[in-house]
């Protein structure tokens, strides 16, 4: 299903330290399954935070839907994708800028040139690490959902698209940033119950405050908590996570985004233990699960907590063009 994004508005002129911001982002845009764009040379648009590139995510979302033909490969022309600035303001907490391109919208923090977000225009899937979010129902009690770092909404937009009963709930520290989601990233719309009951209600305040919490416990927690392009540095202490358990109800799991890896290390030998914050949370969870995505600019390491759930049955739970992803999941070895 499509994701409906506000229109954009009039085109803003470029102040220097939005052109400083643009300087060094990648994104492809304007994209099929026979197009490969080349970022504009002037102002090429990179993200830090997480390497994404359009051309990437769509050829990872064809592939998990059963490949990409050979046809549609030698058929790849290359063109350049115009991009526009709809918004930017500096917050108390950000650099907050959204950018408009014929295929995606997509939400800048900071100024390390970050994604935080990207909506497209004709798929909900994004080919990255939100979409992992839309796995974890499958293997969780019911009950309410907690996304800690709620962004432009990415990963809330897909979860209630492929599971529209869901009961969601985010946090986000920054109120200006959560307008802007609510302006360009349709962020109200998903604040107004669906047809099945799912809705996303928004909190503004510290994500990792004891006050983020729901008589009973949360089913699950998305943990996406980041600044000035690195983890939080809370999450690298044993007692963030020793807090964030007791917020769970029995058999609920939590799911993080646990950034890039702190080695050097080959490609080729990427291991859980080349991320801090996951051998930080090996301390405290006796079973903990991971995998990676990766590009070939930069990588995202991600954890589960609980028992490896049993692929077979994970597969099947989860909707089709997710059924790959689940497989790609390792336990830790402690």
């Amino acid at each position: 299903m499509a994701t409906a994004i506000p229109p954009p508005s009039a085109h803003l002129g470029r102040t220097q330290r939005q052109q400083r911001l643009l300087s060094n982002f990648s994104l492809a845009g304007a994209l099929t399954h026979r197009q490969r764009v080349i970022p504009p040379k002037r102002n090429s648009l990179r993200s830090s935070r997480l390497s994404f590139s359009v051309t990437s995510a769509k050829t990872q979302v064809n592939e998990g839907e059963g490949g990409r033909t050979q046809q549609g490969k030698n058929e790849e022309e290359e063109i350049e994708s115009p991009f526009t600035v709809l918004s930017y303001i500096r917050s108390q907490y950000n650099d907050i800028m959204v950018v408009d391109t014929p295929t995606s919208r997509v939400l800048l923090l900071d100024e390390t040139h970050n994604v935080h977000s990207i909506l497209y225009k004709e798929q909900i899937l994004t080919g990255s690490y939100w979409d992992e979010s839309a796995t974890l129902p499958a293997v969780i009690p019911e009950g309410p959902i907690a996304i800690l770092g709620l962004g432009g909404g990415t990963a809330a937009h897909i979860m209630l698209d492929m599971w529209p009963s869901l009961r969601l709930m985010g946090w986000e520290i920054d109120p200006i940033l959560i307008d802007k989601a609510r302006d360009y990233f349709g962020l109200s719309s998903l604040e107004q119950p669906n047809e099945a009951g799912g809705f996303l209600s928004v909190h503004i305040g510290d994500a990792l405050s004891p006050s983020v919490s729901v008589p009973g416990g949360f089913a699950g927690i998305v943990v996406d908590l980041f600044s000035d392009g690195m983890v939080l540095p809370q999450l690298q202490e044993t007692n963030t996570w020793l807090e964030l358990e007791k917020k769970l109800m029995p058999q609920g799991r939590i799911m993080i985004n646990c950034g890039g890896s702190n080695s050097d290390g080959s490609k080729n030998n990427r291991t859980w233990r080349n991320n801090s914050t996951i051998v930080t949370m090996s301390e405290v969870f006796g079973q903990l699960s991971w995998k990676v995505m990766a590009t070939t600019e930069s990588e995202n390491y991600l954890a589960l907590t609980g028992p490896t759930p049993d692929f077979d049955f994970w597969s099947k739970m989860v909707p089709s063009p997710l059924t790959s992803h689940v497989r790609e999941w390792k336990p830790c070895a402690l």
